[in-house]
């Protein structure tokens, strides 16, 4: 039988010895010793609990488990509502997301000029929320990147997004500096736009063609065992790692 080399690897990241995620999660270290040298996926509660601890995605370190019946139960979970378009979603709502983050502000976009353009005092209320010891990151597009000027000529505006994204970086410019903003480019391909706050996300689709603002907006909550908010919050990292210091 195969060894799960995912759990014994998170359990080295973690500085963890398998008699000391026994005690973390309250089985019997022989237990611990069978998730990894045999392979075996523990019960649901157990998985939930070791990943909370290792700070893994439980399908990760078990990935048999992933079309499990509970697994798709709590992935359906997590969708709270699907607005039919960027402006259907409350300006309310957003503001409240941003002010009761506690923890992190991840913002994705090309321009995301809805952001300064729409909402009168949103950016200002991002600064506040980094003053007050949240992590907020601005991930925007690199107006000179291909990946910008491809999806410029998609949408029909050709060298407008560019423009659109260098004005959004006009605007953020003096928030840069803030204790607790980070700010990168990017030139990479979007198939949605995310906009993190906490265990909230709201997942903005691309369409082929058509303006984000167009399409539908995903609000989706992360529950225990839920697979939609750790994918996309993973797409967000993927992105931000591969993102360029803002010039």
């Amino acid at each position: 039988m195969d060894t799960n080399e995912r759990l014994r690897g998170a359990l080295v990241s973690a500085g963890l010895t398998p008699t000391q995620l026994a005690e973390r999660v309250e089985v019997d270290p022989r237990t611990v010793e069978r998730w990894i040298t045999k392979g075996r996926a523990p019960h649901r509660t157990h998985r939930l609990k070791v990943a909370a601890v290792l700070g893994k995605d439980d399908v990760y370190l078990w990935p048999s488990t992933a079309n499990s019946r509970q697994a798709v139960s709590a992935a359906q979970a997590e969708l709270v509502k699907m607005y039919p378009n960027r402006g259907a979603v409350p300006p309310g709502e957003w503001f409240d997301l941003a002010r009761n983050a506690k923890e992190s502000i991840d913002l994705l976009a090309f321009a995301a000029s809805f952001l300064h353009d729409g909402m009168p005092g949103f950016v200002d209320l991002l600064a506040e929320r980094a003053e007050a010891g949240v992590r907020v990151r601005l991930l925007f597009g690199d107006p000179d990147s291909p990946a910008v000027a491809q999806r410029g000529d998609e949408e029909g505006i050709g060298s407008l997004l560019g423009s659109r994204c260098a004005l959004s970086w006009a605007y953020l410019r003096p928030y840069l500096d803030v204790p607790g903003v980070e700010a990168r480019q990017h030139g990479a391909t979007l198939y949605n736009s995310l906009f993190r706050f906490d265990d909230t996300v709201l997942v903005n689709a691309h369409a082929y063609g058509a303006p984000a603002s167009h399409s539908p907006v995903l609000h989706i909550q992360r529950i225990p065992g839920g697979r939609l908010f750790t994918h996309y919050a993973t797409s967000f990292d993927r992105i931000w790692n591969s993102g360029e210091e803002v010039p």
